[in-house]
């Protein structure tokens, strides 16, 4: 694929100085970059920064095929192509919640590329396996699945609020039902199964690339347990607690979240 049809296909957006070190940001499932918005800026003065939009997501143009993309290994290879395709090296990878792990997953194709990996509300695994807690048992996961499938209006309703978890922030509870919304059904129980059911705990270990994690410390999408075993587990790697509810502190509580970043780059 030529280097513009991809820009034009991932709805990719670059910024900052032409010669800046690559900051390549990449956003949760049912979201688009939009949600980037409030932290993103900050970086574009001494970075090179980089938006995308997943398959299915935001304005995204390229075609959804349920069989690429019902694990995260279809979201992999589109991240790798973004990254070889436009020649990015020394890329300082931000992602936010399943980004991280296909952050992670990208890493191993092409570890050269990278150089520091910053991991926002991440989960190697969502669901309760033995001693590990991720959070939902599978039952609930089949639930938030049906539900999906029935209703995807009420679900998209029920997702939001369980991701902010924030009662003084209700409009930023409506704008991820409405981002949830503007997803085909299909892309997003797609995405969704592909999401929660998904278990990369073996990876970790592996990870040799410096590594912050950012951790909320109420987060019912992914509790404190579940950063604190992945931080265990990746070599290195530095763990901060933000004081912030919810599972998307880009958007809650944007400035925490720079200043962690600033901290660690």
């Amino acid at each position: 694929m030529t280097k513009s049809a991809l820009v034009d296909n991932h709805n990719i957006t670059i910024t900052g100085p032409e010669n800046g070190q690559p900051m390549l940001f990449a956003h949760g499932f049912g979201c688009d970059q939009e949600m980037w918005r409030h932290v993103a800026p900050h970086f574009e003065d001494r970075y090179r920064v980089i938006l995308f939009d997943y398959v299915g997501s935001g304005r995204s143009k390229r075609r959804f095929r349920r069989s690429k993309y019902q694990n995260l290994s279809g979201y992999v290879d589109d991240l790798v192509e973004i990254c070889t395709t436009l020649d990015l090296r020394d890329i300082i990878f931000v992602g936010h919640s399943v980004s991280a792990m296909i952050g992670l997953l990208a890493v191993q194709q092409i570890a050269d590329r990278f150089t520091k990996t910053i991991l926002i509300s991440p989960s190697p695994c969502y669901l309760n396996v033995g001693e590990y807690l991720g959070g939902f048992e599978r039952k609930e996961i089949d639930q938030l699945l049906d539900s999906l499938e029935s209703n995807y209006q009420g679900w998209s309703d029920q997702m939001a609020s369980l991701l902010m978890y924030d009662a003084a922030h209700p409009e930023l509870t409506q704008e991820l039902s409405q981002s949830f919304c503007r997803m085909d059904p299909t892309v997003a129980y797609t995405f969704a199964t592909a999401t929660f059911l998904a278990d990369h705990r073996s990876i970790l270990p592996g990870h040799a690339i410096p590594t912050l994690i950012l951790q909320n410390k109420q987060d019912r999408i992914a509790a404190e347990v579940v950063g604190e075993y992945t931080s265990e587990q990746i070599p290195g790697s530095q763990l901060v607690y933000l004081d912030n509810i919810g599972h998307c502190p880009h958007l809650s509580s944007p400035q925490l979240t720079i200043d962690a970043i600033e901290n660690f780059l």
